[in-house]
């Protein structure tokens, strides 16, 4: 079986930051047999290659200078903080439009699975159209919420690529409550695609949860509003954690905020902001943290947390955490069990939460412990690489059934 990826981003070169569990899921589909290839946006002007045994075809749709619409920020950040990006839009779309096409009529694929649907689903509609080929469309939140909230034309948008899909999937079971209130008759499986992790055996570099008197926090994710991370320092700031120490791994543009917002609330020499990092770099912000934080909130705009992997990645090195009780985040965190759960937007409660496992290090060892198990059997590489060729499968059978 031949598939063909269409998303907003894959990585430029080995190594790169970039969707890694995307090559990584590739990778478990070919140990079943299912070869993959990739649609993806250029960047600077960057043509088709091969990146670890992948071949990605970009297309072009602007200028090479223009060509930055995705891979340094999602492509929805952008839009919104400089509105004269949308000018691109429709040369992104009508070249994706373009690449599909010729891929699916020339490549000999047997499914076209769009990540992102709106708008990715859109080229593989017209690829559909022209080569009867299924549509598989994976959403991962994000793209349910902005435009579809504000404008009657998106939501219809949403349920026309409902319609038009062979197959939906959904991060999570909050994602895929989202689909559905937007397309009723929509009927997604919940695969959380791209949340799979490998298994990490402890090594002598890990630092066993709390094992010190010195107390390190760790976030990881992009600075974006959504995360929440102005909670987590004004939650650092109160008096149960004033001798805690906190590492924020990402980028974005809320960082000169929250960096001024650190100073503020007098932090900022226990916090340590590193910008975005390579693989082995973050591998040791894992295994150096007593515990990972993720305060998300909701983003009126973006919406929040659709499913919340960096939460699998800290539980598969048996680290506990500690997060905000939205969007798909239950989905991943059985509270008192792999994890805390907290109410989003409150300083307090988080702050208490992350204190209670400093003050019970024995405790917060065991719900690490726990979710290090739990993430092996529900997020496995195994298990969601079945689960999606299965999905596969169905698409391709329904496809001919007329």
């Amino acid at each position: 079986m031949r598939i063909l990826f269409i998303a907003s981003a894959y990585q430029r070169h080995e190594g790169d930051v970039i969707t890694p569990w995307l090559g990584e899921s590739i990778a478990a589909l070919r140990s079943r047999g299912v070869d993959v290839e990739v649609l993806a946006p250029a960047f600077r002007g960057s043509g088709t290659h091969v990146v670890g045994g992948v071949r990605v075809h970009r297309f072009r749709y602007a200028p090479a200078g223009w060509e930055t619409l995705s891979h340094d920020a999602p492509i929805p950040a952008q839009l919104r903080e400089r509105p004269a990006r949308f000018a691109l839009v429709p040369g992104y779309v009508a070249a994706a439009s373009a690449a599909a096409v010729r891929l699916a009529m020339t490549r000999r694929f047997d499914v076209i699975h769009a990540f992102w649907p709106f708008p990715h689903a859109l080229p593989g509609m017209v690829a559909r159209l022209a080569t009867d080929l299924p549509l598989v469309s994976t959403f991962f939140g994000a793209e349910l919420h902005w435009l579809p909230a504000r404008h009657g034309w998106a939501r219809s948008a949403i349920r026309a690529i409902a319609r038009a899909s062979d197959a939906t999937t959904a991060i999570s079971s909050f994602t895929a409550r989202e689909l559905r209130a937007v397309a009723p008759t929509a009927s997604p499986a919940v695969i959380p695609f791209g949340a799979a992790v490998a298994p990490r055996e402890p090594s002598d570099s890990d630092r066993a949860p709390f094992a010190t008197a010195q107390t390190n926090f760790l976030f990881v994710g992009r600075l974006v509003p959504r995360k929440g991370v102005d909670v987590l320092l004004r939650a650092l700031a109160t008096p149960a954690l004033l001798d805690a120490r906190l590492t924020i791994v990402g980028d974005g543009s809320e960082r000169p905020r929250l960096e001024a917002l650190a100073t503020t609330l007098r932090v900022s020499s226990r916090v340590t902001f590193t910008g975005l990092v390579a693989a082995p770099a973050l591998d040791a912000h894992f295994r150096a943290c007593d515990a990972l934080a993720l305060p998300a909130v909701d983003d009126a705009l973006s919406g929040t947390e659709g499913l919340g992997v960096v939460l699998i990645e800290a539980l598969s090195y048996g680290k506990p955490v500690v997060a905000s009780d939205i969007g798909g985040i239950p989905d991943v965190v059985r509270h008192g069990e792999t994890g805390l759960l907290v109410p989003p937007g409150d300083p307090s409660a988080l702050a208490a939460a992350l204190a209670s496992l400093a003050e019970s290090p024995e405790w917060a060892r065991a719900l690490g412990a726990t979710g290090r198990a739990d993430v092996r059997d529900r997020f496995s590489w195994a298990r969601i690489a079945d689960d999606l060729t299965a999905v596969y499968r169905g698409a391709v059978a329904r496809r001919r059934t007329p």
